[in-house]
């Protein structure tokens, strides 16, 4: 691509030019970015079906229910309840104090939620943050923390 350097200072010119010399042009540029964008899309969409693989996978094996809400965000759920899940195990029994009957009591809670979208709004919490999570979803008494009501 050619530039017209005349609208610039005569020494701004030399230092514009070696500044162009080691770019791609404009349509270049557009279409290595184009490339890359397409390239990151097909990435990320191998890796949200392997991910959505490994939750169902992970479901059957441990009997978990199929979530309900949208059908656009079941899969979003069902990866994010996986990756809590996951996390949650590694914190707390892999390595922390829990056993295996602690663990069994937090399956079971597991299991009475299957709202989609509470998973999903939980998906960036702390696996260590789990049992509590879980309690005040499955708490009937929703009372309030607020010592002034």
């Amino acid at each position: 691509m050619t530039h017209d350097l005349s609208g610039r200072p005569a020494d701004k010119r030399a230092g514009f030019a070696r500044w162009l010399a080691g770019r791609d042009c404009t349509d270049c540029w557009k279409a290595a970015r184009d490339s890359d964008t397409a390239s990151r899309e097909e990435w990320l969409s191998a890796k949200r079906a392997e991910e959505q693989e490994s939750a169902a996978a992970w479901a059957r094996q441990f009997d978990m229910p199929p979530l309900e809400g949208p059908e656009k965000a079941l899969a979003w759920g069902e990866r994010s309840r996986h990756q809590l899940m996951t996390a949650a195990h590694t914190a707390l029994v892999a390595e922390g104090t829990w056993d295996d009957a602690d663990w069994a009591v937090l399956e079971e809670k597991t299991r009475t939620v299957s709202r989609a979208g509470w998973w999903i709004d939980q998906r960036d919490a702390d696996g260590t943050d789990l049992p509590e999570l879980l309690d005040a979803a499955t708490d009937t008494d929703h009372g309030t923390e607020n010592p002034y009501r």
